[in-house]
C-alpha cells in the first residue's frame, strides 16, 4: 500500500488547513489511520489515529481540541482537520497506517509541509 499525504502549506496562526492522505495499491487491510509529524529538528512524533471503522479516535495532548481525524474508507482516504494552527504546529506531516497501539506499520511516504506563520 502506498500512502500519500497532501494538503499542507503556508498559514498563518489561528489558521486551518485539511490534509488529506490518499491510499493506493493494495488496501483490503482493515487497520487503523494515524497521522504524526516530525517538526525541525525533533524526532516523528504520534498526533493522530482513528479506527478502521471510525469509532474510536486517539489524539496526542498537544493537539486534543484542534486537530480532527476522520477517513472515508470508500474513497481510501484520512483527512486531519487542523484549526487554530500554531507556530509550533510548523512540521511535516505524515500518514501511517497503525495498530491498536498507534504504533506506525510500514514505510513512510513523503509526507506534507506544514508552516505556520506568526
Amino acid at each position: 500500500v502506498q500512502l500519500q499525504a497532501s494538503g499542507g502549506g503556508l498559514v498563518q496562526a489561528g489558521g486551518s488547513l485539511r490534509l488529506s492522505c490518499t491510499a493506493s495499491g493494495r488496501t483490503s487491510s482493515n487497520n487503523g489511520m494515524g497521522w504524526f509529524r516530525r517538526a525541525p529538528g525533533k524526532e516523528r512524533e504520534f498526533v493522530a489515529s482513528i479506527s478502521y471503522n471510525s469509532a474510536s479516535t486517539s489524539y496526542a495532548d498537544s493537539v486534543k481540541g484542534r486537530f480532527t481525524i476522520s477517513r472515508d474508507n470508500n474513497k481510501n482516504t484520512a483527512y486531519l482537520r487542523i484549526d487554530t494552527l500554531k507556530p509550533e504546529d510548523t512540521a511535516v506531516y505524515y500518514c501511517q497506517a497503525v495498530d491498536l497501539s498507534n504504533r506506525p506499520l510500514g514505510s513512510w511516504g513523503q509526507g506534507t509541509q506544514v508552516t505556520v506563520s506568526s
